[in-house]
C-alpha cells in the first residue's frame, strides 16, 4: 500500500494533469470530491495564496492525480475515500486562503461536468 503524505506526489502534479483526471473521472469521482479538487485548484492558481499553501494543495493535487496511490480508483465505493481523505486535509489546512470567488468558480465548474 502505498502513503497518503501528499508530499510525496508532488511531481505528479501539473494543470494539464490535473484537468484530465477531472474530466475523465468526474463522474466517477463524484460532484463533492471534484468539487473539493476543484475548490484547491482554483486557490492554487491564485497569486495571491501564499507559497506554503500552494505547496500543500500541490500534495494534495498531486495525490489525487496520481495512479498510484493507497486505494486504487478502480475499486468501486472505496476507490477514492483516500483521495478525499486526502482532500479534505488540505482543505482544513489552507482554508484562511480560499476566497469565495475559488468555491464560486468551483462549483460552477462541477455544475458545468456534472449538470
Amino acid at each position: 500500500m502505498s502513503s497518503t503524505d501528499p508530499k510525496e506526489y508532488e511531481q505528479d502534479f501539473s494543470s494539464v494533469s490535473f484537468w484530465a483526471k477531472v474530466k475523465d473521472q468526474a463522474s466517477k469521482a463524484g460532484k463533492d470530491l471534484i468539487e473539493k479538487g476543484l475548490v484547491l485548484y482554483y486557490t492554487w492558481d491564485d497569486k495571491d495564496t501564499p507559497m506554503w499553501a500552494k505547496a500543500t494543495i500541490v500534495g494534495a493535487l498531486g495525490y489525487f492525480i496520481s495512479p498510484i496511490d493507497a486505494i486504487p480508483d478502480v475499486i468501486p465505493v472505496m476507490g477514492y475515500t483516500d483521495d478525499m481523505t486526502v482532500l479534505i486535509g488540505a482543505l482544513a489546512a489552507v482554508a484562511t486562503s480560499i476566497k469565495k470567488v475559488h468555491r464560486d468558480a468551483a462549483s460552477k465548474k462541477v455544475e458545468d461536468l456534472l449538470g
